[in-house]
């Protein structure tokens, strides 16, 4: 079997797909938290993630008794909420508790390390039209071996970084600077790369996202709504 046809047989199973799916939130899970979620029993949960963690997909992380698996980095990420995006539809919300959780994930949510959803696209769209970040590549740096043939961040885009995020691009760094990641409610592109990971990583820290619940769902928070305006003049009632 080829590797595309492995990796592909991996994320062709219901189960290791939803437990692929929870963990574009960043974060590390455990097996019964990833076996809950996806209402399976442990010992499937376990099975199931070590062909993940075996196919690369996943990490695994040991704290003592506990096992924590997380993404195995944004490539693994950004090739799952890829496949996610050429699904075919929404998908149909089994009940109400599911209705409300698709609803706050299509409004904010976290892709991995940046933001997508509404706010996610909204945001990026505000930075093309501002000018930080270009389409067609060709920035006045080198964005890493990786970057993106289709975008770019530019010399004012750079200031923006370091002055609004206190963000440097390394150089040398394998992860490109940005990269469009395919928004899979949306179906148009919000920002991934190192400037999406800077932009996630400051709403989170200043507050002015919150995580809702434990899923991947963010809340726009009032200081955030003040500082998408004032920053980028975007309106958090994209993600309301």
């Amino acid at each position: 079997m080829s590797p595309l046809a492995e990796t592909a047989a991996l994320l062709a199973d219901r189960t290791r797909a939803a437990f692929c799916l929870a963990l574009l939130d960043g974060r590390a899970w455990t097996a019964g938290e990833l076996a809950r979620h996806a209402g399976v029993r442990p010992s499937t949960a376990s099975e199931q993630l070590s062909r993940l963690v075996e196919g690369g997909l996943l990490a695994e992380e040991r704290q003592g008794r506990h096992r924590y698996v997380r993404l195995a980095g944004p490539e693994a990420a950004g090739l799952v909420e890829a496949l996610a995006s050429y699904a075919p539809g929404t998908p149909r919300p089994e009940n109400l508790r599911a209705s409300v959780r698709l609803g706050a994930e299509a409004r904010a949510r976290t892709c991995y390390d940046h933001l997508a959803g509404r706010l996610g696209v909204a945001l990026a769209e505000a930075m093309l039209a501002r000018g930080l970040v270009v389409a067609g590549g060709g920035s006045d740096a080198d964005d890493g071996p990786a970057a993106d043939a289709g975008l770019a961040v530019t010399p004012a885009g750079r200031a923006w970084l370091a002055d609004v995020l206190a963000y440097d691009h390394p150089p040398g760094t394998r992860r490109p600077l940005v990269r469009s990641c395919l928004d899979w409610t949306e179906r148009r592109p919000h920002l991934a790369g190192a400037l999406g990971a800077a932009l996630c990583a400051a709403a989170l820290d200043r507050a002015w996202v919150r995580r809702v619940g434990s899923g991947r769902a963010v809340k726009v928070t009032p200081d955030g709504t003040e500082a998408f305006r004032t920053l980028l003049g975007v309106e958090a009632g994209v993600a309301a």
